[in-house]
Parts: C-alpha cells; structure tokens; sequence
C-alpha cells in the first residue's frame, strides 16, 4: 500500500514526531546527556518504523518536502545574521585563533574521509557526507549539503550524513570530557592559575526584554527579504561555478547568508536605539530555532536506513577515523595551540563536542570539566563565538571546494 502525503499532511505529520521527539528528550536520559535534538530522536525512531514498513512491503509513504527547503533557508539565514563582525573585532586575538583551528579541523575532516574514500571502497562525494558535512557541521550543514548531493545523482547521500551526524553527536560527547580530566591531570593544570584574560561578555548577553508580536513579525520580515535578495545572489553564484565545474554547486541558503551577514554588519554600525533597530537579533535567533526543528524534522522522517545496508561497514571505518582525528587535533592542536593551560583544556573538550557535532555538546562537555575542577570564563567566552556565529560559513567553502575535486 502506498500513501502520498501532501505539503500540509507532511508538515503536520513531521510536527508529531517532532513533538514525539521532545517528549522522549524529557523522559530518557541519555537522550539529554548527549544533547541528541528533538527533532532528530523522532525522525530516526520513525525511519526504523519504515524500515520494517520497507523490509516487509507493508507500507510506503511519500512526503512532500518542500517547506524542508524554505525552512533550512529560513535557518541558515538567521545563521547569517547571528555571524557579528563587531563581536569578532571585539572578542580578541584568542577567538580568531581558535576560529582558524576549528578551520583548520574541517579542511582535515574533509582529507580524512576523502583519503579513505578509496580504501574502503566508497565514491568520494559519498565518503564526504563523513566529514566536516556532518562532523562539524552537524545536522544542519547535513540537510543543506547532503540533499544537493543526493540530487546530484549519489544515492545514500542524505542517510550517510544525517548517520554520521548522529554518531558525531554521541562520540564527541563520550570523549571531550575524560580528554580534559587526562590533560588536566597529567601537566597538574589545576595548580597553575589561569591568566587574567580582559573579557568583554556583555557582547553575548542576551537581552530580558519580552518577545512581541511586532518584532517577530519584524523579524520574519528581514529574514525574507534576506532570502529575497540572496536567491538571486546563489544563482549569480552557481552560474559562475558551472563556468568552471560541474561537480559543485553552493546550496539554496548561502546568498541569504551572505545578505544577512551585511545587514547585520550596518545594523552594529548604526548608533541603536530600539525603535530604530535594523536587525531584531533577539528575535531572528527564536525564528531561527523554530526554523532548524522544522527542517530536521522534515529532513529525518525521510531518511531510508536501508540505504545503509550496503555502506555500513565502510561508514563505520570512516566514522572511526573521524574520531581519531578529533582526539587527536583536541589533544595536540587545540589544547597547544590555545596555550597549554587549564582554560585551553576545557576549551579542547569543548572542542570534541563542538568538532563532532554542535556547539551545545561542547558547551555540555566544557560544563562538565569545570563542574569538577574550576570554572574557565575564557573557553566559555570562546566556544559559542565561534559555534554559533562563524564556524557554519566558513565550513561551508571548505566543503565545496573538497566537492569540487571529488
């Protein structure tokens, strides 16, 4: 029996495992203690369910995904405007550092999984999807770039991606913290004094003003136009890159993230006053969340595990190689380079959460360490700048050009 869903059944049906999702979040633990999103835990249990329907022919269901598109733009261009040029400048020489290391893991993610590639028997474009696709980037860089591959003609793409995703998330957790307790403990860091650091953290505190309904409406309004102008941005862009390769091609959301990225620029340039605000940042960042939960959850119901059926071994060796690296640039990149000391431990932790999944892992790690040594201000400064606001965009070239070659 075959059901087709229509845009409206599918949405609505991706809102019940999404709901799904949060509610199993709240009751099951270790869902919470590796930060597993809602929307991901209710998609991957439904795509078990269709595996079973698959296996046995009892049951095929056809989605209409086409709000997974508008909301993965939606997404990425709050994404954009989140990307402070102001708070870089700001931050100091340390958060440029880190920027340039967690940069540095991408571009190694990327050779890691396209050196194996042949190993283990996988087309480079699929190896990829194991690499800063969904290691450093996450879920959300895997349903915007996966897609594109899939489209392109590289079956399995989207289900390699969201899997390694998913294993980045739970591995990244599992190491960052006996990482620190390690480093930590061998070179005696709690003895050492941290150094006093001249941290301007106003510029991440949010505001405690109350959400309204005119500076949502405000909100959606600048994320539209955004995407607005940055369509034609993308197909200026694509156009030129199909000059040069065919194997490449920049997803939907990078010209609504490059418009965003300039707005937000002239909006820290003006001299602000509330009613005046070019960028209601507050408010972009909720239609933001509800954005990425949307998408994901579109995106998950519509994994086909038994893609993986004929991958999983490959995958498994790529994904433990992925692991490898990350101890590995976390123990000898990121904590030496970011200073050798207890601040540049916590910050290596945060490292395996943030480089193996999403910057809320690496903040849970970075809370764990310091909940059973001492806090560190510097690394929690660090980590959400770079996270949240810069690491997505410049991930997303590093991408493309590793594409480009495949």
């Amino acid at each position: 029996m075959n059901i087709e869903m229509s845009l409206v059944q599918s949405a609505g049906f991706a809102m019940i495992l999404l709901i799904l999702g949060m509610w199993l979040k709240n009751r099951i633990y270790i869902f919470e203690r590796f930060a597993i999103p809602a929307p991901v835990i209710g998609g991957f249990l439904f795509s078990l369910v269709n595996l079973v329907f698959y296996q046995t022919g009892i049951l095929t269901l056809t989605f209409d995904v086409t709000l997974q598109s508008f909301f993965m733009i939606v997404f990425f261009t709050t994404v954009g405007y989140g990307a402070s040029i102001k708070v870089l400048k700001a931050a100091g020489p340390k958060v440029g550092l880190f920027l340039v290391l967690a940069t540095g893991l991408t571009i190694f993610q990327n050779a890691v999984a396209f050196g194996l590639a042949p190993v283990v028997g996988l087309p480079a474009d699929l190896a990829l999807m194991s690499g800063s696709v969904s290691m450093t980037g996450g879920h959300g860089v895997s349903g915007g770039i996966a897609p594109l591959v899939e489209a392109a003609g590289t079956a399995g793409a989207e289900t390699v991606a969201y899997t390694s995703a998913t294993f980045g998330l739970v591995a990244g957790s599992l190491m960052g913290g006996p990482l620190a307790n390690r480093l930590i403990t061998k070179y005696k860091l709690m003895e050492q004094k941290s150094a006093e650091v001249d941290i301007d953290e106003s510029i991440l505190q949010k505001s405690n003003r109350r959400l309204r309904g005119d500076r949502i409406m405000h909100a959606f309004v600048m994320i539209l136009l955004a995407m607005f102008a940055g369509s034609y941005i993308s197909d200026a862009m694509n156009a030129a890159v199909q000059n040069l390769t065919d194997k490449a091609a920049f997803p939907a959301y990078v010209g609504p993230m490059l418009v965003a990225i300039v707005l937000r620029y002239i909006n820290d340039s003006r001299e602000q006053k509330e009613y005046k605000e070019l960028v209601p940042v507050d408010e972009i960042e909720v239609v933001g969340t509800v954005g990425l939960n949307i998408f994901l959850a579109m995106a998950l119901m519509n994994i086909k595990l038994w893609e993986l059926a004929s991958v999983a071994v490959p995958l498994l060796i790529l994904l433990l190689g992925q692991a490898i690296l990350m101890w590995l640039w976390a123990n000898f990149v990121t904590f030496r380079f970011m200073g050798k000391d207890y601040d540049a431990a916590v910050l290596a932790a945060g490292h395996c959460g943030f480089g193996m999944g999403a910057t809320p892992n690496g903040m849970a790690n970075m809370d764990s360490v310091v909940s059973k040594f001492r806090q560190s201000r510097l690394a929690f400064f660090i980590l959400p700048i770079v996270g949240g606001m810069f690491i997505d965009f410049v991930n997303l070239f590093n991408i493309l050009g590793f594409m480009a070659i495949a």
